[in-house]
């Protein structure tokens, strides 16, 4: 199992909006992909700029498929990356 956490913060402050709903089109494409267990999408009630994605893929392959689909190369590639400053932690889990 991979477990994926993604803080991203938004540049442009004017661009919350915009940037919001395009994350959740993207996760809602990737949640129709092959080995997608888990993604979501939080933003912060202490920073609108601040937004959390919490993947979680059967496997580094199916992984590696979701960076080749449509929601990461249409949507979160050229559309959110750009925009954002992304701090990815891959994760381990410890309970549950």
């Amino acid at each position: 199992m991979i477990y994926l956490n993604v803080w991203l913060t938004v540049k442009d402050p004017q661009q919350v909006d915009s940037l919001r709903q395009l994350m959740a089109s993207a996760a809602e494409l990737s949640r129709t992909e092959p080995g997608c267990v888990r993604f979501e999408v939080y933003q912060s009630r202490n920073d609108p700029k601040r937004f959390l994605l919490h993947e979680r893929w059967e496997s580094q392959a199916a992984l590696d498929q979701h960076r080749k689909a449509k929601a990461y190369t249409t949507i979160y590639q050229p559309q959110i990356m750009p925009n954002v400053d992304r701090d990815g932690h891959p994760c381990d889990l410890v309970s549950g």
